[in-house]
């Protein structure tokens, strides 16, 4: 992530440094300049002196692309004006709407949308009174174009398809490949990748044959979107292919662009050094184009202009250089408060990492201080619950060795029943009759079972809802003593039996639980 961060630093660096450099104009050719001007303008004036509308229209029609075509576009839209006034009033031909669509086509460069769509629905009009289906087409597929700019996706990809339908019926190719490429680029801007591949396919079909700049360009968009949908290596050779057609044709922009495609793909593709080589080439050369397109600017306005304009747009370029001046201090003003950002957002960042470190490891320690607590709780209450068991051991053993001492005493005292003596009998009966309401009072066995719910809370609800039948009291009391472990013997003396009468005991609770046949009873209650 660092390294992608990196590289469009750089990019945003190098792309400031252009806008830089723009200020250093050079001459280029400036002899076609001179020449080409010298020659339109000298043919204006000989048609201002014929007087015929339709020929200075045309005269101006020309000169206003020479302007257009080096970027003066002031001087392009009042020649282009210049020749619509002269056609206005007068039959209306194919060059009163090549004047309009001109028209349009400069103000949609300038991103005046609204006024570029005026001018084509003008076009519209006149190419359907005119029942021109070439104008007609090429006005609707830059009024499409229009609304494409201005976000109405809807209205742009209907007027480019009703365009694309008159240039199949006119067998217009070059018409088809240029709309084709259009609805591309709508679809594209829709991010619907896979209808706006299909559209630039056949741009590309209609214009195979043709190795200019336009094939470049298509081919630039296919690569596009083919890096744009992830396949990165048909991105890599669309647009390889772009840069190829660019360098044979020798045409800077195309190549600018392919470059920088390029950059953007390997980017994509982690070959970060690839990446840079391309963005550098395409810094180098769009510098060379952008001193190149201000050295053409500048001529053709000293050419155009006489000396009394050409000193005031001189002295306007100069006020646009000090703006380029103060812009590009701030830029670097910028710049400068962008990496010391950066700077501390990193300082801040290795902090926060320190800090978090730091909290993990104090938050570890309370982790492990709690988990040592929770360990002697642990054994503090397995100890209770130990010593509870000992104590419930006990006091079943007191209850046992009670019984047994209750019994054996109610035993002699009914053999003292024998004896002759009145009174004494009498005696020993209230006697007996007491030891046996002791014996049968249940008090203690409600002390054993608050005792045993103490240490095993769950066990009488959990045996009851596993019992396959409903277990009596004698039956519970019985699943607790060998719950304790204890014998049959004791039990039988706990519970005032027989030992055969435990063993019949245990074998109906046996019937009533869910217990294999081969497996002890009180190793299955244990498990409760």
């Amino acid at each position: 992530m660092l390294k992608k961060f990196l590289f469009f630093f750089i990019l945003f660096i190098v792309n400031t440094s252009i806008l830089l450099s723009q200020k250093n104009v050079v001459q280029h050719d400036t002899s076609t300049v001179d020449i080409t001007f010298n020659k339109l303008n000298n043919s204006l004036k000989d048609k201002l002196a014929s007087d015929n509308a339709k020929a200075i229209a045309n005269a101006h029609l020309k000169l206003g692309s020479f302007c257009q075509e080096n970027d003066v576009y002031a001087e392009a839209i009042n020649q282009f004006n210049k020749g619509v006034l002269l056609l206005e009033n007068k039959t209306h031909d194919y060059l009163y709407l090549e004047l309009i669509n001109r028209l349009g086509i400069v103000h949609l460069h300038l991103k005046n949308y609204d006024t570029a769509e005026s001018y084509f629905k003008k076009g519209v009009i006149e190419a359907l009174e005119r029942n021109d289906k070439r104008q007609l087409a090429y006005s609707k597929s830059n009024l499409g174009t229009c609304f494409e700019k201005k976000g109405n996706y809807i209205k742009a990809l209907e007027l480019q398809e009703e365009s694309l339908g008159l240039y199949e019926i006119l067998l217009n190719t070059e018409g088809l490949s240029v709309v084709n490429e259009n609805i591309g680029s709508i679809y594209e801007d829709l991010e619907k990748y896979d209808v706006a591949l299909n559209y630039f396919m056949k741009s590309l079909h209609y214009h195979k044959h043709n190795k200019d700049a336009r094939q470049a360009n298509i081919l630039n968009n296919i690569g596009d979107v083919y890096r744009k949908t992830g396949v990165l290596d048909k991105g890599s050779h669309y647009t390889n292919k772009a840069l190829l057609i660019a360098k044979q044709i020798h045409d800077k922009t195309e190549e600018a662009s392919a470059y920088k495609d390029l950059a953007e793909n390997h980017q994509f593709m982690g070959n970060l050094n690839d990446a840079y080589t391309c963005l550098d080439y395409y810094i180098t050369i769009n510098r060379a184009n952008e001193k190149l397109q201000v050295a053409n600017q500048a001529r053709a306005l000293q050419v155009i202009y006489d000396s009394k304009e050409k000193k005031t747009k001189i002295e306007l370029l100069l006020q646009n250089s000090k703006v380029d001046k103060a812009q590009n201090r701030l830029l670097l003003v910028s710049i400068l408060g962008f990496a010391v950002f950066v700077l501390f957002w990193y300082l801040y960042i290795v902090k926060k990492r320190k800090q978090t470190k730091q909290e993990l490891i104090y938050k570890e320690q309370i982790l492990k201080a709690a988990l040592e607590k929770k360990k002697v709780e642990e054994k503090n209450l397995q100890r209770e619950v130990h010593l509870k068991n000992s104590s419930l051991s006990r006091y079943s053993l007191h209850l046992s060795q009670k019984n047994k001492m209750l019994s054996n005493l109610s035993h002699t005292l009914k053999k003292c029943l024998e004896r002759t003596n009145v009174d004494l009998k009498r005696k020993l009966n209230e006697l007996i009759k007491e030891i046996d309401f002791n014996l049968s009072q249940e008090q203690e066995w409600d002390e054993f079972m608050e005792l045993f719910k103490d240490i095993h809370p769950k066990y009488i609800q959990k045996i009851n809802d596993i019992a396959l039948d409903k277990l009596s009291p004698a039956e519970l009391r019985l699943s607790i003593l060998l719950r304790l472990n204890l014998s049959s013997k004791e039990i039988a003396s706990i519970l005032r039996l027989t030992p055969d009468s435990v063993r019949v005991s245990r074998y109906r609770l046996r019937k009533k639980l869910p217990i294999d046949s081969k497996a002890e009873l009180s190793t299955f209650l244990h498990s409760i």
